[in-house]
C-alpha cells in the first residue's frame, strides 16, 4: 500500500499513528509512503516504513513532468491501495493515474471519484490531528479505538554521538534546545528577545547548560539575534540538515519551542518539550512526549490560525513572559539536570 505524506514535517509526523495501526492490522504488508524531499527524513525514522518515495513535487505548485515521473514510478509499484493524506486533487489524481485502485482519503478540494473510500471531517468542531489521520485506517463510519499510538521516531544511538561530536557537543552535560522559528507564519513566533531572557536564566540556573539554537535557512537572522543577546549559545540555524537536527533532538534533555515541526519531532523522539502556542490550539497539535507542558494564554482572539496577526498586537504570545516560560521549564530542569 502507498501513503502519501502531507506536506508540513509536524503534519507527517501526526499522521505516523496511522502507520502503526496499518502495520498492525497488516503485517506482511509493503507499506511505502510518498514524501517531499524536505519531509522525508522524518519519514525515514519511522520503523513501520518499507520504502520511502522521494518527491519533488512541491505545495501549491506543479511541474508536469516531474508529476507525470511520479505517476509513472508508481504505476510500477503496482499497489493495491493508496492513502492521500494531503486535501488537494493535485494528490489525489496520482493514485488515480497510477491505476490503483482503493484510494482512501478525505474529501478536500470535492474529490469525488478521484478518492473512492470518502472520509469527512467535522471543520465546525475539527479532532486532533492524529485522530484524523487515522481515521482513515478504519471504514469512514467506524471510530478508531482510543487511545491511540503515539507518534514515534526513532535514531541510532551511535548517530546521535556522531553529530555531537561534530558539533562539538558534550553528551556529559545537559543540552537545551531552542527551536525559535516557524514557517507557518510570524505569528507562531514568541519573540527573540524573550528566547534571550529565558536562555540567561537557563545559564544562571546551570552555567554548564548547552543551550543550542536550532532551525532552517529561513530562520537564521531570528535566531543569530538570540545568539548575539546570549553568545554562550550555539547557534546552528540553517547549518544542519533535518537528519542531523533529528539526531541533534534525539540527544536533548528538554526543547523549547513554537507550534513547529521540530517541536513535533522532539515530540516524536519522546524528548521532554515546552510548547508556546498562540495562534494555534494545543489541543489539535498537541506534543505527545511523556514529559510535556504546553502553554496558551487561551485568549478570547485564538485560535485564529493566521500566518500574522489580524490584530497586529501578538499578544497571545508576547504577553506570555520569559518568567512564564521560566517557572514551567523549571519543573523540566530540576528533573533533568
Amino acid at each position: 500500500m502507498l501513503v502519501i505524506a502531507p506536506n508540513w514535517i509536524g503534519d507527517t509526523i501526526m499522521a505516523q499513528p496511522l502507520l502503526q495501526i496499518l502495520r498492525a492490522q497488516y503485517p506482511n504488508a509493503q507499506i511505502d509512503v510518498m514524501a517531499p524531499k524536505w519531509v522525508a527524513p522524518v519519514v525515514y525514522a519511522m520503523s513501520e516504513v518499507d520504502t520511502v518515495l522521494e518527491s519533488k513535487i512541491r505545495h501549491r505548485s506543479l511541474k508536469i513532468r516531474d508529476y507525470w515521473d511520479f505517476v509513472q514510478k508508481i504505476r510500477r509499484g503496482k499497489y493495491s491501495a493508496a492513502y492521500v493524506l494531503p486535501n488537494t486533487i493535485k494528490y489525489a489524481l496520482l493514485p488515480w493515474l497510477a491505476g490503483i485502485k482503493k484510494r482512501i482519503g478525505y474529501l478536500g478540494e470535492t474529490r469525488y471519484g478521484l478518492i473512492n473510500v470518502m472520509h469527512h471531517d467535522c471543520k465546525i468542531n475539527p479532532r486532533p490531528m492524529t485522530d484524523f489521520y487515522a481515521a482513515l485506517a478504519r471504514a469512514p463510519k467506524d471510530r478508531v479505538p482510543l487511545p491511540l499510538p503515539k507518534p514515534r521516531l526513532n535514531v541510532a544511538a551511535r548517530s546521535i554521538e556522531q553529530l555531537f561530536q561534530k558539533f562539538g557537543l558534550s553528551r556529559n552535560l545537559p543540552v537545551i534546545v531552542f527551536a525559535p522559528g516557524a514557517e507557518f507564519g510570524s505569528a507562531k513566533r514568541w519573540p527573540e528577545t524573550y528566547f534571550a531572557e529565558l536562555a540567561h536564566k537557563i545559564l544562571r540556573f546551570n552555567e554548564k547548560a548547552q543551550v543550542v539554537i536550532l532551525g532552517g535557512v529561513n530562520d537564521r537572522a531570528i535566531c543569530q539575534q538570540i545568539h548575539e543577546q546570549v553568545p554562550n549559545t550555539l547557534n546552528l540555524a540553517g547549518s544542519t540538515s533535518l537528519d542531523q537536527a533529528i539526531g541533534l533532538l534525539s540527544g536533548a534533555n528538554a526543547i523549547i519551542s513554537n507550534d513547529s515541526g521540530l517541536l513535533h519531532i522532539a515530540s516524536a523522539l519522546n524528548r521532554p518539550t515546552l510548547a508556546i502556542y498562540g495562534p494555534t490550539d494545543p489541543n489539535h497539535a498537541p506534543s505527545h512526549s511523556d514529559k510535556k507542558i504546553s502553554i496558551s494564554l487561551n485568549l478570547s482572539c485564538a485560535p485564529c490560525k493566521q500566518k500574522e496577526c489580524p490584530l497586529v498586537h501578538k499578544e497571545c504570545m508576547t504577553k506570555i513572559s520569559p518568567d512564564m516560560v521560566w517557572q514551567s521549564l523549571i519543573q523540566i530542569l530540576l528533573v533533568m539536570l
